[in-house]
């Protein structure tokens, strides 16, 4: 499965990732448990801190780690990369991994919207909604790329496009 690689370019508020590209994976899982589906995905190819939730409205980005998102249930439109982003449509079975710095903010979503969002090897996460301090970009521009996909494993996908 390849993802669509998409560069974002750095905002006033929102710094995206100088060095990765967001992926985007379509029609990943197409079972009747979406989210369980993506909760033994994510985690056989060593991404956890699992949660299952939405995704915000409003924009904002995780500076400590790179997340990975998988729509489980219903559509959305989001805004990535900041205000002045590129806006998708997304669907269950969908999924998405976000580097470190990437913003996201949900415009618009189904009522029975559904996201499983994980980070590598279990890794902790912050909220950042506001212009990236010196320290911040440095941890963004010096996060490595995770050993696995959260989607594909140990080939293809962020090891092929983030190396």
């Amino acid at each position: 499965m390849k993802p669509q690689a998409i560069r974002l370019a750095p905002g006033n508020l929102i710094p995206n990732n100088p060095r990765f590209p967001l992926l985007l994976y379509r029609g990943v899982l197409k079972g009747d448990d979406r989210a369980a589906d993506f909760e033994v995905l994510f985690g056989r190819n060593g991404w956890g801190n699992m949660w299952r939730n939405g995704v915000y409205p409003f924009h904002h980005y995780h500076s400590k780690t790179h997340e990975a998102l998988g729509f489980a249930i219903g559509s959305a439109t989001l805004m990535l990369g900041g205000p002045t982003g590129l806006k998708i449509e997304i669907h269950a079975g969908d999924a998405a991994v976000l580097p470190a710095g990437t913003g996201h903010c949900r415009i618009s979503a189904s009522s029975d919207f559904l996201v499983v969002g994980a980070y590598p090897a279990g890794a902790d996460y912050d909220l950042c909604r506001d212009e990236p301090t010196p320290e911040q970009m440095k941890r963004i521009q010096d996060l490595a790329a995770p050993s696995t996909d959260p989607v594909t494993g140990g080939s293809g996908g962020l090891i092929a496009l983030w190396r």
